[in-house]
């Protein structure tokens, strides 16, 4: 595509402004979501220490790692959430160990690329294997972006509906699922909202003006949010739950000016309530063999990530600033953001859409978005208000996100010939079991349904497809 501001271009002091507070909003979410997921009670981990974190990783990786040539936020990783809330109980240090082990073990595989140089992950992940992959990322967040639209969360996900009826959906079961109050949450309303932050979105990037196609996710996420707030005030006056959209009490005993728990204050003692609790070197092996194995499965998705965003700003990140140092960015970014705010951070799906649909790859501006994380996570009104926004109108918006992300990488496939069924069941091996959820469960280790696609699509290529991939 044909970037409006290419990486080293500075965009108008105002406007890239609003450029990074598009990009910021776009990774707000996810990188909120996971400290909530870990440690609902709030006792370890913090929105606002998280999303400070994801600020110091971010310009970690962009500025020392490198060197201004890779324009992707650090938010805080998903992966890693069974880990975190396995660490949860060895406390703050024992948070903090975890994002250590985790990224070392980047740091490492940075320096065996170092040395061997990068061109056999260009020979092992060719576009036949790497174009469904990146593809399936998106795919995968599907789900995420639904639930958040129908008000179907936690519980209540259609995932659960399956798994509870064995995988098997009749009209009996669902009626029984209704009966028991399985989509409770399910809103009409949600839905309409979430259309609306779509719609609002595709028009602002397609119809609007040259200024309102680069701030298209502002104007869907505010607008949408302006109708969200109409309808939970009539709500609040005609006592409609079914309108009560928007969380307004998340303003409740909202401060001006608030620290975050940070981890690292945590670790020296700051919080008497909740104490360290590594008590043996025990601990310590446990902690290792809660994040390390996690490491290495996320590895398939940055090299996913960085090859999409190769693809998006046409140069190739695998080779410059290199693996090794992308790498070393997110392994070290990961430590510095979890001193922070305990989350290991990953490079961001988000950030890469929003890259792609408004031509906007400057660095400037990703650095801009970063700065914002680490002001406005002391600014308890900007925490409530992201906290206050629906969900639906989060997942209106991730339609347009998590679609360039699945097409991006579907684009890749353009040059591979789907005729030659080695080519064909490649691809198959690689969405079949990543769109189908097969996961591998080791013990305490789980291979997510990605990396098992991935791992599946590289073995079938490289005993069937020995030939360069087309």
């Amino acid at each position: 595509m044909k970037l409006v501001y290419d990486i080293a271009d500075k965009p108008p002091i105002r406007k890239n402004l609003i450029y990074a507070f598009q990009q910021l909003l776009a990774i707000m979410a996810a990188t909120l979501l996971v400290p909530i997921l870990v440690d609902g009670t709030g006792t370890y981990m913090s929105q606002p220490a998280a999303l400070c974190g994801a600020g110091f990783g971010t310009l970690f990786y962009l500025f020392i790692a490198t060197k201004k040539k890779s324009p992707v936020f650090l938010g805080s990783s998903f992966a890693f959430i069974a880990p975190l809330a396995g660490a949860v109980s060895f406390g703050f240090l024992g948070i903090f160990l975890g994002a250590v082990f985790a990224g070392l073990v980047y740091v490492i595989i940075a320096l065996i690329i170092k040395k061997t140089g990068s061109e056999w992950v260009n020979k092992l992940l060719p576009p036949v294997v790497i174009g469904p992959t990146v593809a399936l990322i998106g795919l995968s967040l599907c789900g995420s972006a639904v639930n958040n639209i129908a008000n179907l969360n936690g519980d209540h996900s259609f995932v659960k509906l399956v798994e509870g009826f064995a995988g098997t959906i009749t009209a009996e079961n669902l009626a029984e699922a209704t009966e028991i109050g399985f989509f409770s949450g399910y809103s009409l309303v949600h839905i309409l909202v979430g259309i609306i932050a779509f719609v609002i979105t595709v028009y602002a990037s397609t119809k609007g003006s040259k200024g309102m196609k680069m701030i298209p996710f502002i104007i869907g996420i505010l607008g949408a949010y302006v109708v969200a707030l109409i309808f939970t005030l009539i709500g609040n006056a005609a006592n409609i739950d079914a309108l009560k959209l928007v969380n307004l009490a998340a303003f409740d005993n909202m401060q001006i000016f608030k620290v975050p728990r940070f981890t690292f204050l945590g670790i020296f003692g700051a919080y008497p309530e909740a104490t360290n609790k590594i008590a043996s070197f025990g601990d310590v092996i446990s902690i290792l063999v809660l994040f390390a194995p996690v490491a290495f499965v996320t590895l398939a998705e940055h090299i996913a990530d960085h090859k999409n965003l190769s693809s998006i700003i046409e140069r190739d990140l695998i080779t410059d600033p290199g693996l090794d140092r992308t790498l070393i960015g997110d392994g070290v970014g990961s430590i510095v953001g979890s001193f922070f705010g305990g989350c290991p951070n990953t490079t961001y799906g988000e950030s890469v859409g929003c890259v792609a649909i408004t031509g906007n790859a400057s660095i400037s501006t990703i650095a801009i978005a970063a700065v914002y994380c680490i002001i406005l996570s002391f600014f308890d009104p900007f925490v409530c208000f992201v906290n206050s926004i629906p969900s639906c109108i989060v997942g209106g918006v991730c339609i347009a996100l998590y679609g360039f992300i699945a097409v991006s990488g579907l684009k890749m496939l353009q040059p591979v010939d789907l005729n030659d069924n080695r080519n064909l069941f490649v691809v198959a091996a690689i969405l079949v079991p990543g769109i189908g959820g097969l996961t591998l469960n080791f013990s305490h280790i789980t291979i997510s349904s990605i990396a098992t696609g991935l791992i599946l699509g590289i073995l079938i290529n490289v005993i069937f497809n020995k030939r360069a991939a087309k």
